[in-house]
């Protein structure tokens, strides 16, 4: 029989929390690093239609990241084999590397193709990621479906700008 986890509440709980908030956020500050100085670059490519509003992507991004991190939480704290945890948190750890290397790879280099492999990587990894985090706890894989279904979308919006710019001179 497998020990209950850790009230919420406890100091160490809270703490866990908080090192978990602070790793999504820190990817996601180092992300907008990337992003920021070069939006004007991502203006004038040509983007597909159903390209949402600039003033969507950090409110969406905001909630995905604070939902990933309770989600990575959650199985810190389940009581399991440490063996499983490690391995689910490091693949944890791998998309969440791999999704800062995106904003590189998209926005920094300027490479919407560069971009779109690393996306693809980036899908695999939070399909991992979500298998091993169902065996230690189904809430947490359950919160990392909205994160898995927006970069499938980016995926997609990500090919759109590649196919629509393809042969331009970059802007």
């Amino acid at each position: 029989m497998s020990a209950a986890p850790e009230p919420i509440a406890s100091k160490r709980s809270l703490i866990g929390l908080g090192v978990a908030l602070a790793a999504c956020f820190a990817a996601s500050l180092i992300g907008g690093a990337f992003t920021q100085p070069n939006l004007g670059w991502y203006a004038a490519l040509q983007k597909p239609s159903f390209t949402p509003p600039n003033s969507v992507f950090p409110i969406v991004w905001t909630v995905l990241y604070a939902t990933m991190a309770v989600s990575a939480w959650l199985v810190w704290r389940k009581p399991s084999d440490e063996g499983d945890k490690r391995v689910a948190l490091a693949w944890f750890a791998i998309q969440l590397v791999l999704n800062v290397l995106w904003s590189f790879a998209f926005f920094q280099m300027h490479s919407p193709i560069a971009g779109l492999a690393v996306i693809m990587w980036l899908l695999v990894s939070i399909v991992i990621t979500i298998v091993f985090f169902d065996r230690i706890s189904r809430a947490a894989a359950l919160l990392l479906l909205p994160y898995l279904l927006w970069v499938g979308f980016a995926t997609g919006l990500n090919f759109a700008v590649w196919a629509l710019n393809a042969g331009a001179p970059v802007p």
